[in-house]
């Protein structure tokens, strides 16, 4: 009963819209007092915004916000869609699959997942729409291309997992490099069986061999940025914190040359990253409340000891997980997925002789789908909004793609190599 009311508290406050980190407060403030006193309580308070926040992997969340920031300013986004759809034109879907590959670029230098449909929605609907696609399907494709930047380093959601799991954020975020492509082809592959059926306009304006080389100049600032911060971290020259550093570093220089960071821009985006960088910093401050409490009480030993005695196959314990965290994405955003099941769920996992690197790929890879099915969403409410286009086209113009992550996700339980592969070449 003890640990059942901290739970039920923790759901009930979720359900009538608390935010996510005074839910995680009240409810395991509650279960230490019941399990343990008042004097423990306030203990635990004095204490848990310093131990929280004193992680110095921690350094490379608003590094890495501050990044997307100024790429943000630059407004080389805009210019890197029409540098792709130059050389994908003559092909069926070529300006879809320009979103696919702007989504991915984006991500190289985002890592919102959020940001990234935002802005293809903007960029790439009403190309798509020109060239005869349905708003139905140029939206979803907008949407369902934001998801990568969940993968593609610098990925928060990545970083968010290694800071609560304690796995090396170095190896998470090279993990997410080869799934990150994987899912990149496997949208794009996804829209041209679309388009086999229902085929679309093709660009009737031309352009010379000489004009396609010249916009790839455009792709030079993110092959930068991506070169600083996954490449200084691949090779070991450089730690997380010290390349997030260096990539807001080299975005800040990129943004000047623009000409588009004025004064009020550059104000704007350091607001921008200390109101996000204070939001999550209190998300985890509150989340190692409620990790005391799970501590005290013995869930995840308890847990794990359960799971251990039970006659199953590893495979089916998974099996069950993967049905667990489809279902929090109907309902929670990621981070609150995150914070509530990794410090019970990865004892277990890794109990069951997972790897702890390639269940937080696959954990992410589950989350995409989260995030573009009812009724959260968000990255279909936001395209809806910027695009124009009715929510419930886009809820069900993304099933197609859903179905076709799930058989990449099945790929990679089946063949865990395939995430474990790169960062095991990795320089330490």
């Amino acid at each position: 009963m003890i640990i059942a009311i901290p739970f039920l508290l923790l759901f009930f406050l979720l359900m009538i819209g608390i935010p996510v980190a005074i839910s995680l407060a009240i409810s395991g403030a509650a279960g230490i007092l019941i399990a343990n006193g008042l004097d423990v309580l306030l203990g635990i308070l004095s204490a848990s915004p310093g131990s929280a926040l004193t992680t110095y992997e921690l350094l490379t969340v608003p590094m890495f916000i501050l990044m997307a920031e100024f790429m943000g300013v630059s407004g080389i986004t805009n210019s890197l869609f029409s540098a792709v759809s130059k050389w994908t034109q003559k092909i069926n879907g070529g300006v879809g699959i320009a979103a696919v590959i702007t989504g991915a670029a984006f991500g190289a230098i985002s890592g919102s997942s959020t940001a990234a449909a935002a802005t293809l929605g903007k960029i790439s609907t009403p190309a798509m729409v020109e060239q005869g696609y349905t708003p139905k399907m140029a939206g979803s494709i907008a949407a369902i291309s934001g998801t990568i930047a969940m993968l593609i380093p610098p990925s928060i959601a990545l970083i968010f997992y290694g800071l609560l799991s304690g796995v090396s954020i170095g190896d998470l975020l090279i993990a997410g490099i080869v799934p990150g492509i994987l899912v990149t082809l496997t949208i794009a592959i996804t829209i041209k069986l679309l388009l086999l059926k229902n085929p679309v306009g093709k660009s009737e304006q031309t352009y010379s061999l000489k004009e396609k080389i010249a916009s790839v100049k455009v792709a030079g600032p993110f092959i930068l940025l991506f070169a600083i911060v996954t490449g200084l971290i691949y090779t070991g020259i450089a730690t997380p914190v010290e390349s997030s550093a260096l990539g807001a570093l080299g975005a800040l220089l990129l943004a000047l040359k623009s000409g588009n960071l004025g004064s009020k821009a550059f104000k704007q985006a350091l607001i921008n990253t200390s109101c996000i960088s204070a939001m999550i910093g209190l998300i985890i401050v509150c989340a190692h409340i409620f990790g005391y409490f799970i501590t005290m009480t013995g869930v995840t030993r308890n847990l794990v000891n359960y799971v251990g005695a039970l006659d199953v196959s590893p495979y089916f314990v998974l099996f069950l997980l993967v049905i667990l965290y489809l279902v929090l994405g109907l309902f929670l955003d990621l981070i609150s997925i995150l914070i509530l099941t990794i410090p019970v769920v990865l004892p277990v996992v890794v109990a069951l002789g997972f790897d702890p690197i390639w269940f937080g790929v696959i954990v992410i890879l589950l989350s995409e789908i989260g995030i573009v099915t009812p009724p959260v969403g968000m990255n279909v409410f936001v395209v809806a909004k910027v695009a124009d286009v009715p929510v419930r086209d886009l809820f069900s113009g993304v099933i197609p793609y859903i179905l076709m992550l799930l058989g990449l996700i099945s790929i990679l339980i089946a063949f865990p190599e395939i995430v474990l592969w790169l960062p095991s070449t990795a320089m330490k």
